[in-house]
C-alpha cells in the first residue's frame, strides 16, 4: 500500500533519530482516538437505552390494547 500519488520511489527508510517528534505526534494521536471511542461508546449506550425504552413502551401498549 502506498500514499495517494506516490510511486514506489518515495518508499524510504529513515533512521529514529530523524523522525524528530514522531513518538509525541503518535501519543497526541492516540489519546484523541481513544478519547472519541469513549464517546462513541457513550452514544451507542444512549442509542441502545432509547431503543430499549420504544421495545418496552411499546409492548406494554400493545399488551394494554390486546387484555
Amino acid at each position: 500500500m502506498r500514499w495517494k500519488g506516490f510511486t514506489v520511489e518515495h518508499n524510504t527508510w529513515k533512521k529514529k533519530e530523524d523522525l524528530g517528534n514522531t513518538e509525541e505526534v503518535l501519543e497526541k494521536f492516540k489519546g484523541r482516538m481513544k478519547a472519541e471511542v469513549r464517546r462513541q461508546e457513550k452514544i451507542d449506550m444512549v442509542e441502545e437505552r432509547d431503543f430499549r425504552r420504544g421495545e418496552l413502551l411499546g409492548r406494554f401498549t400493545a399488551k394494554m390494547l390486546y387484555e
